[in-house]
């Protein structure tokens, strides 16, 4: 009788080490999620106390005698005024402010001249001259609004203007001491404002430049997992897992992302000094980052219709790529995430010096390989292969051009190197 013992390889892992692996990795990324949504859901709760502490506040015009004897039904426009200005961002908060104000003062003052020039023309030439100059006003400013630099950045302003140039030339055909209830009602307008701003910029302040850079910086990783999935999947010799679903939500997150980008940079402009991030942080690179940050999703969900199709070339067919692409695949993946961190860490890293080269090189091997292996296209097969290595060197190509956007961020921006 005959005993066999198996004595395993040194370099083979384990079945059990490999599901321990992978359920630590499961955990940790469940953890990071998890530990990312209390975060959200703590700033939601901070900006909501926020809230109801600005409105305590100017309530206080309305709730205390003395306070109310010398502001009166004026009060309200405080009020108001917290409700429409405040915003989770201190940066959107203060551009509001800023824009209401500035709204409310060349509104009321045109307003007040347009009603003290009508009484020049007496009761009739007074209601045809308060016409026609709210609808030259009016009409002026609609058209300025429509105007898409102006409507981005300055449109809440010129919304106001309109309100208030209409109350108050309309009002002053009915209501006396006009110029003293406009100056009443800017005052109180100021009491809000400076509620909204004292608790928005000195409590648990929440920074739209601070969202901007972290979003920006975490999307580089998304991509990067998004392609290393892709490839895989695409090379795994199981039939079954080849034709299991690529999980690409992060590239569609980041493709859906523009107007949430544009309008986090238009915040940012406003914020004072913090942190890092001066008066005149370049900002506007950020949205070409994120730019080409969505073309290159945008690449990415191309190739995962590739892999996902029916048709595709055999593992025969694929061999003689196959370790480049897993070159490939490795490069993407350190440059994408090291792009991120430089932006994060605000720094300046190596990536130019040590994995760009790299990638050419890589580019170049797979150039090679499909001139020479697969031309003629003989059948299907191949024509999917082509399109998939065509995707890879696209993909390449986006990511260089990521890392010289990203290297011209820390010129602009004065990154600190390594």
């Amino acid at each position: 009788m005959s005993t066999t013992i198996h004595i395993s390889n040194g370099n083979e892992a384990s079945p059990n080490k490999e599901k321990q692996n992978k359920s630590f990795f499961i955990s940790n990324v469940w953890h990071f999620i998890g530990k990312h949504r209390e975060q959200q859901h703590a700033k939601k709760v901070i900006h909501c106390i926020k809230v109801g502490t600005a409105l305590v506040l100017v309530s206080l015009l309305y709730l205390l005698d003395p306070l109310f004897k010398q502001v009166g039904e004026n009060a309200m426009w405080a009020i108001m005024t917290v409700v429409v200005v405040y915003d989770f961002y201190a940066g959107a908060t203060l551009s509001k402010g800023l824009l209401r104000g500035i709204g409310t003062i060349l509104g009321g003052g045109l307003g007040y001249l347009t009603a003290i020039l009508a009484e020049e023309f007496g009761k009739t030439g007074n209601i045809i001259f308060v016409g026609t100059s709210v609808f030259i006003f009016g009409a002026v400013a609609t058209y300025y609004r429509m105007i898409p630099s102006i409507k981005k950045t300055y449109d809440y302003g010129f919304l106001i203007f309109i309100l208030t140039f209409n109350l108050v030339a309309v009002s002053g055909l009915r209501a006396d001491k006009i110029l003293e209830l406009a100056r009443e009602r800017l005052t109180t307008i100021g009491m809000g404002f400076s509620v909204c701003i004292i608790t928005s910029l000195l409590i648990f302040p929440m920074w739209a430049s601070d969202e901007l850079h972290n979003s920006t910086s975490s999307k580089f990783a998304k991509l990067a997992s998004c392609i290393e999935e892709c490839m895989e999947v695409y090379f795994d010799a199981s039939e079954k897992d080849r034709r299991k679903s690529i999980d690409v939500s992060g590239c569609k997150t980041i493709l859906h992302s523009k107007s949430s980008d544009e309008s986090l940079a238009n915040f940012s402009r406003w914020e004072p000094w913090h942190g890092s991030f001066g008066f005149y942080y370049p900002w506007e690179k950020y949205l070409q980052i994120g730019e080409k940050l969505r073309e290159l999703a945008s690449i990415i969900l191309s190739l995962q219709a590739c892999i996902e199709s029916p048709i595709q070339p055999s593992i025969t067919l694929q061999e003689p790529i196959k370790e480049t692409c897993n070159k490939v695949r490795l490069s993407l993946g350190i440059t994408l995430r090291e792009l991120g961190e430089s932006i994060k860490k605000m720094r300046r890293g190596n990536e130019k010096v040590l994995v760009l080269p790299e990638l050419q090189s890589n580019k170049l091997e797979l150039t090679i390989l499909s001139s020479s292996e697969f031309q003629p296209f003989e059948n299907v097969e191949a024509l999917a292969l082509a399109n998939f290595m065509f995707l890879v060197m696209e993909i390449v190509d986006k990511v260089k051009v990521l890392a010289k956007e990203v290297e011209e961020l820390g010129e602009v921006a004065d990154f600190q190197y390594k």
